[in-house]
């Protein structure tokens, strides 16, 4: 079984994880987990646990998991967003088919909000995305 685990586990946690060091080569051949490190993906951070001074194999592997961890996010969070357009697309279909007047007035002010906050931002992004687009063409010409 030790050769079938890996070398380390990170306990995932909100901002990141904590980082153990497995360990099957032991006298009595238990699982031990030593926590070696606290890494955070928001900022990169990886703070040693106590006194411990991480090894070459520590920080690469910490660095390979950071790398994993970020990309997996950033999937994750355009997945949601497009999730999002399809909820939006189901509303749409609840509210012109299925809505009672007493449910359109439950949510009525709160989608009406929201969509327009997010309409006011997407309509921002994409201007300051077009007149970048534009000053860039400008300075090649």
């Amino acid at each position: 079984m030790g050769a079938d685990l890996p070398d380390y586990y990170f306990r995932i946690r909100e901002n990141g994880a904590a980082v153990f060091r497995v360990d099957t080569e032991n006298r009595h051949r238990r699982i031990e987990m030593d926590q070696i490190a606290v890494v955070n993906v928001r900022n990169g951070e990886v703070k040693p646990q106590g006194d411990r001074s991480l090894t070459e194999a520590d920080i690469a592997a910490i660095q390979n998991w950071l790398n994993d961890r970020v990309a997996l996010l950033a999937r994750r969070d355009i997945d949601d967003i497009h999730r999002a357009v399809d909820y939006l697309n189901i509303t749409t279909q609840w509210v012109q088919a299925k809505a009672s007047d007493a449910q359109l007035e439950d949510v009525t002010d709160a989608l009406l909000l929201a969509m327009h906050d997010l309409r006011s931002v997407l309509v921002r992004k994409k201007a300051d995305r077009l007149l970048a687009e534009d000053q860039r063409a400008a300075a090649k010409d």
